[in-house]
């Protein structure tokens, strides 16, 4: 099973005051956090690195370094650490300013510890997504086959075709729809001594039974003679796409053709020799039912089957990566954090369609429509149902003032202060937001 997002439960805490500094770390500790405590934000600067796993609390009046300053420094190290301020009254504007740059939150002293550990527990949830969203992205910049997965069945698979490349040995690949049966093929052939040669597609079921023979072997038009599919394979592979959906007079000559390997076109008086290599493929549990055992026998000398993804879970998240990528480059957009409605969909969905069914997905995460499919048939918790709506009444409004700031915050009713605390809790993206609007005004 694929993990849920990984808990974020470090803070580093950071306070010249030692009373205040021991009661907020008690308080921090009592809700289940693992404290760093400094009295120096100098040291604590030491402490962290880029992928820090966890939250930075700092209080913004210190000697040395102030938490604005503090503030700067992690975002020079890492833009994307939540940094909560605690400050008094006097340096509110102040701390209005780093939240416009990008802080967290900011609490005013005197603050209710249930708003600080509230805080926090939002800006884990999305540190984690933040790590989460890291590493798919290092697994997709490392080099890789593009059977991708680390499930023990497909590092066997990629095994498999390796050693089955440098032959000339038949195949027959199994498995669901969307699995990769294609991919599987083509992987074949172009580690094959044949991949110079063309790779042939017979898409066995769109193949009527009085056409049979001509596809395969050729015949003849008002230009002239045509070649059949096996003469344009001849020295390359021969694809039989879905060859269980292929009718009887095609698995007729198909076993014909695999018992004498050669073709006689119509008109032709003299068979002639062909030499190919034959990979089929065949949707799971279909092979005894649908395939004349005359064809099966001939076609099965090695037989592949690719694992569906809900067996493969743990490899999810990773084929997702690359297709996310694929399907920004495609459509030309940036690659998006992913948020913890589309991560609980990778975890909870079956995937039924497979590796087709998450391209599907990918493609509507970078088109921004990622909230109304990952939550179909999953009801979010309430509290998650009204951010959402929050969020997205928050966008809305954004997108109506056309990115301007004052129109947006007219329009909901909100203070500055309170407008930009939402939006860093909700994740909001002005930037993107305005990118957007420029690009359809364009």
């Amino acid at each position: 099973m694929i993990d849920p997002l990984p808990e974020i439960r470090c803070i580093a805490l950071i306070d010249d005051d030692a009373d205040v500094r021991d009661a907020m770390r008690q308080t921090l500790m009592l809700a289940g956090y693992e404290v760093m405590a400094f009295h120096d934000p100098r040291d604590a600067l030491k402490a962290i690195d880029a992928d820090f796993r966890g939250i930075v609390v700092s209080d913004v009046r210190m000697p040395h370094m102030s938490g604005i300053e503090l503030f700067r420094a992690i975002t020079a190290l890492d833009a994307e650490l939540p940094v909560i301020l605690v400050t008094g009254h006097g340096d509110v504007p102040m701390a209005i300013d780093a939240l416009k740059a990008g802080a967290w939150d900011f609490l005013t002293k005197p603050f209710d510890p249930d708003g600080l550990v509230a805080s926090i527990g939002r800006a884990s949830e999305k540190r984690a997504l933040v790590l989460e969203n890291r590493v798919l992205r290092r697994m997709v910049s490392e080099p890789t086959s593009p059977l991708i997965g680390n499930f023990p069945a497909i590092v066997r698979l990629r095994a498999t075709i390796e050693s089955l490349a440098a032959t000339d040995i038949d195949v027959l690949i199994e498995g669901e729809t969307g699995t990769g049966k294609e991919l599987v093929a083509r992987m074949i052939h172009k580690r094959s001594l044949r991949s110079r040669q063309r790779f042939v597609t017979i898409p066995c079921g769109a193949v009527p039974d009085a056409l049979a023979g001509s596809m395969l072997h050729g015949g003849r038009s008002g230009h002239g003679p045509v070649d059949g599919k096996l003469l344009q394979a001849h020295d390359g592979t021969l694809f039989l796409d879905d060859v269980d959906q292929a009718g009887d007079a095609l698995q007729a000559n198909l076993v014909q053709f695999m018992e004498d390997r050669v073709v006689l076109p119509e008109g032709a008086r003299e068979p002639q020799p062909v030499d190919l290599r034959v990979i089929a493929c065949i949707r799971e549990n279909a092979a005894e039912t649908q395939v004349q055992p005359a064809l099966l026998y001939r076609l099965a000398a090695i037989r592949l089957r690719i694992p569906p993804l809900r067996e493969r879970r743990e490899d999810v998240p990773l084929i997702f990566a690359h297709l996310v990528d694929a399907a920004a480059a495609r459509l030309r957009r940036d690659v998006p954090t992913l948020g913890k409605q589309t991560w609980r969909h990778l975890v909870d969905h079956d995937w039924p369609g497979n590796v087709r069914e998450l391209a599907h997905f990918a493609e509507r995460v970078i088109l921004g429509l990622e909230d109304e499919v990952s939550v179909a048939g999953a009801p979010l918790p309430l509290n998650e149902q009204v951010d959402a709506f929050e969020r997205s009444v928050m966008v809305a409004a954004i997108r109506a003032a056309g990115g301007n700031i004052s129109k947006a915050m007219l329009s909901l009713g909100l203070a500055r202060k309170t407008f930009y605390y939402k939006v860093g809790r909700h994740g909001i993206d002005l930037n993107e937001i305005r990118r957007r609007l420029a690009e359809r005004a364009y």
